[in-house]
């Protein structure tokens, strides 16, 4: 059978690199998408309109911009599928079960939206579209960052702190979670209402209540985040869990400061738009933080030399 060379790290790295960013960024050109009541931008799916696979000029700006996010994940498509040929044709499978998840994660995230247009903006699968994006996004973070290490060693915590790095994780899932609840019950719903200005409050819940839930949690991630780093320093953790929870509680602070000046200024775009930024950037730090937790492994160096790997018919 003729033999094909594997990729090399620094190649794989680079491919999984490039895969966050894409991931990350169907979520702000998601933003854009809602944020310019473009979401029935095209009214139908999997077509632009019964007629057409693309936008009309009929459909203007809202067109474009909806057209233009459902071509991202395209570009989405062919990283993913990079990623997973690249990763079957090294020596890490450690990493195989990543790669085949970042790729599963495009259809499904292609037939939510699909739901969610055919339903009319449905604010609940508008939440399930977002979130399930931050997964791949934490995904593909792990997936990366293992990528530049020659594999998966031993914890470098005790089971206590590993356990509130692991609580940090789940309550910025309730933060992303309730920051979906803030965002269906606001002004920015997605599209337009009759007048022609954007539908807001489509979740039914009180705006001013569901804002003041999200900051509480807000306040008890950013508290469980000082605990832990203060613990860190007190049992002299490796740097790489340092650096990652000082990482980590720098963006939860930025990104706060965000949501508090958005909500005292009405809910500006611009802002808006920067607080769903600062969503993804939260989901990588928080993914870095729990990778961070274990060392690398030492049996191999990361540039030992390409493995052969037979080609499959």
């Amino acid at each position: 059978m003729p033999v094909l060379p594997a990729f090399s790290p620094a190649v794989i790295t680079r491919l999984a690199l490039a895969n966050v960013v894409a991931n990350g960024a169907i979520v702000v050109t998601g933003g854009v998408v809602r944020l310019t009541g473009s979401g029935l931008g095209c009214p139908t799916w999997p077509r632009c309109t019964e007629d057409s696979f693309v936008t009309t000029p009929e459909m203007a700006g809202h067109g474009l911009i909806e057209f233009g996010n459902r071509l991202l994940t395209f570009v989405l498509t062919a990283v993913a599928i990079a990623v997973l040929v690249a990763v079957w044709r090294s020596a890490r499978r450690d990493l195989r079960p990543l790669a085949v998840l970042t790729f599963l994660g495009v259809p499904v995230q292609a037939a939510i939206g699909g739901v969610t247009v055919l339903t009319g903006l449905n604010p609940w699968t508008v939440a399930v579209h977002f979130l399930v994006s931050t997964v791949l996004v934490a995904v593909s973070t792990v997936l990366w960052l293992r990528s530049r290490e020659p594999g998966v060693g031993q914890p470098l915590l005790r089971r206590p702190l590993a356990l509130l790095a692991g609580g940090i994780a789940a309550v910025t899932a309730v933060v992303l979670l309730l920051g979906t609840v803030v965002t269906g019950s606001g002004p920015h719903s997605g599209d337009l209402d009759e007048s022609g200005q954007p539908s807001g409050g489509r979740m039914g819940f009180d705006p001013e209540t569901v804002s003041q839930l999200h900051a509480d949690v807000v306040f008890l991630l950013v508290g469980l985040t000082v605990a832990l780093l203060v613990a860190l320093h007190a049992v002299d953790a490796p740097g790489r869990v340092r650096r990652a929870a000082r990482d980590l509680l720098v963006v939860q602070l930025l990104q706060g400061v965000v949501g508090f000046v958005q909500y005292f200024t009405h809910l500006p775009v611009v802002l808006v738009l920067l607080h769903m930024l600062g969503a993804v950037l939260v989901t990588v730090a928080t993914a870095r933080l729990v990778w961070s937790a274990r060392g690398p492994a030492t049996e191999q160096p990361l540039d030992a030399p390409a493995t052969q790997v037979p080609a499959t018919r």
